[in-house]
C-alpha cells in the first residue's frame, strides 16, 4: 500500500512549476538586490565624480590662481563636501586634494580624489552592508603672468619719415626744386626737425625745416604714429591687465646719439604712461651734420650700443611672474634698425670714423641671457631710389649695399615669436598691439 502511494506521489507532475518557481525565486531575489544596489552605487559615483570635477576646476579658477595652493585645497574640499552631502546613500566621502605648482607657480594642477561607500539596500542578499566606490579628477591651469614692459623706441632722424607712400611723394614733390647744394637738394622725404635750418639753404616756404613742412602738408611722420600707436598701447595694456587679473607696469625710453632718454619712468599707472607718450618726439639737431650748432657729429645720431647697455642696466632680474612683486621682464624695441655711430670697428666701410652699419646684436643675447624677452616692431628702413627724383648720394653710397640685411639682423635680436614688421604704409598701432599681445602670450608660455 505505501509502496504504490509513493510511486503514485512519484510519478505526479501536477505540482512541479510551483516547485521551480520556488526554487528559482532565491537567485532571482538575490539578482534583483545585487542590481539595484549596483545601480544606486553608480548613482553616487557619478554625483561624487562630477563633485570631484568641480573641485579640480575650482582650484584652477583665474581668481583661485592668484591665491595660494593652501587656499585652492580648501576652496576644492569645501566645493567636494558641499556636494557629498547632498549625495544620499554615501559615506566615507572626505576627498583628497593634491596640488601642485610648476612653471615658477604659474601652472596649477589640481587632483581630487575620493575612496567612498554606497550603502547597500539589501545587504543580508549580498552579504555585505557596503560597495566600495571611487574616482579622481584633475585640473590643470596656467595663470598670465604679471610683466614689466621697458619700451625702447627709436626717435632718431631717419624715424621722421613719412608714414605712408602718399607723404612721401608729397615730401618729395614739395622739395625737389630746392637749391641743388642744399640738403633738399633732388627732394627730400625725411622730414628732419632742425633748430637752424637756413644753414642748410632748404629753399623751404619762410625757411622753414622739413619737419615743419611735413606738418604744414598734414603729412604724417612714423615719429607720430609711434606716438599715437605708445598711447593706443597703454589702453590695450588695461584691458588685458584687467581680463588675466594681473599687474602690467610700463616704462617708455626714447634712444639717438647719446643713448636713452626717460620719457616714463616704470608705473603701473598705464594712464600716466599714456599721456607721458603724447610728449614722444624727433631728435631736434641744428641742421645736417650737426647735433648741436657746435658739435658737428656728421649726423651720427643712432647709437644702439649706447642704449641697448643703457636699457640693460635699467631693468632688473627677472622673476617668475606669479605675483607683481615678481614680474617678469619684456623688453619692447621699436626702431628702423640702422646704427649710424662714431666707432673705430663696424660691420661696414667707414666714412672716416662713421660707422653706418645694421644694428648690432650684442646686447640682444646679453639680454635674452638674462631671460628677459625681446619684442621688436622693425619699421623698414625706406630703400631710396638709386637715381633721380628723391636719390639719395648718401644713401645710396652708405645704406644701400646693407639694406636687405635689416629686417633679418633685427629678427635675429627679437625672442622667438616675437619679430614684426612695419613697411610703408603699414599700421604701427595695428602692428604694435598684435606684437603686445604675442609678447603676453610668449611669457606665459616660457617660464
Amino acid at each position: 500500500m505505501f509502496a504504490d502511494l509513493l510511486r503514485r506521489f512519484s510519478g505526479d507532475r501536477r505540482g512541479n512549476v510551483a516547485v521551480i518557481f520556488g526554487l528559482s525565486l532565491i537567485p532571482a531575489i538575490f539578482l534583483t538586490g545585487m542590481a539595484l544596489d549596483f545601480s544606486s552605487a553608480i548613482q553616487r559615483r557619478s554625483r561624487l565624480a562630477a563633485a570631484a570635477d568641480a573641485a579640480a576646476l575650482a582650484a584652477v579658477t583665474p581668481a583661485m590662481m592668484t591665491q595660494s595652493s593652501t587656499a585652492a585645497n580648501t576652496a576644492a574640499t569645501n566645493i567636494f563636501d558641499a556636494e557629498a552631502s547632498a549625495t544620499g546613500g554615501a559615506t566615507n566621502t572626505t576627498p583628497t586634494v593634491t596640488i601642485t605648482s610648476s612653471n615658477g607657480g604659474l601652472t596649477r594642477t589640481a587632483t581630487v580624489s575620493f575612496n567612498a561607500s554606497s550603502v547597500n539596500n539589501f545587504p543580508g542578499i549580498l552579504g555585505q552592508s557596503t560597495w566600495p566606490i571611487s574616482g579622481s579628477s584633475t585640473a590643470t591651469a596656467t595663470a598670465a603672468p604679471n610683466i614689466n614692459f621697458y619700451l625702447l623706441l627709436d626717435n632718431s632722424p631717419s624715424m621722421d619719415l613719412p608714414a605712408t607712400s602718399a607723404g612721401i611723394t608729397a615730401m618729395i614733390n614739395a622739395t625737389e626744386n630746392a637749391p641743388s647744394t642744399g640738403a633738399n637738394a633732388n627732394g627730400c622725404a625725411f622730414a628732419c626737425h632742425e633748430s637752424d635750418p637756413a644753414a642748410d639753404d632748404l629753399g623751404n616756404p619762410g625757411g622753414e625745416d622739413n619737419y615743419t613742412l611735413a606738418k604744414n602738408l598734414g603729412v604724417v611722420t612714423r615719429i607720430e604714429n609711434m606716438a599715437t600707436a605708445t598711447q593706443a598701447l597703454m589702453s590695450t595694456a588695461t584691458t588685458m591687465e584687467q581680463s588675466n587679473n594681473v599687474t602690467y607696469e610700463m616704462a617708455i625710453y626714447t634712444f639717438n646719439s647719446t643713448g636713452t632718454t626717460t620719457v616714463q619712468n616704470l608705473t603701473s599707472n598705464l594712464t600716466t604712461a599714456a599721456n607721458s607718450a603724447s610728449t614722444i618726439d624727433v631728435l631736434e639737431v641744428c641742421y645736417n651734420n650737426y647735433l648741436t650748432c657746435s658739435n658737428n657729429n656728421n649726423d651720427t645720431d643712432t647709437n644702439f650700443d649706447s642704449a641697448m647697455s643703457q636699457i640693460n642696466g635699467v631693468m632688473p632680474n627677472p622673476g617668475t611672474g606669479a605675483s607683481s612683486s615678481t614680474p617678469q621682464e619684456v623688453l619692447f624695441l621699436v626702431t628702423d634698425g640702422v646704427e649710424d655711430k662714431v666707432d673705430s670697428t663696424c660691420s661696414q666701410p667707414l666714412d672716416g670714423t662713421r660707422c653706418q652699419q645694421p644694428f648690432d646684436t650684442t646686447y640682444c643675447t646679453t639680454i635674452k641671457n638674462r631671460g628677459i624677452l625681446i619684442a621688436v616692431l622693425y619699421t623698414e628702413y625706406l630703400p631710396l631710389p638709386a637715381s633721380g627724383t628723391g636719390s639719395n648720394t648718401w644713401y645710396n653710397t652708405w645704406i644701400a649695399p646693407f639694406q636687405s640685411q635689416i629686417g633679418p639682423n633685427m629678427q635675429s635680436c627679437a625672442s622667438p615669436g616675437l619679430y614684426f614688421a612695419v613697411t610703408t604704409d603699414g599700421d604701427i598701432t595695428a602692428a604694435m598691439q598684435t606684437l603686445f599681445q604675442q609678447a603676453v602670450a610668449t611669457a606665459r608660455l616660457s617660464h
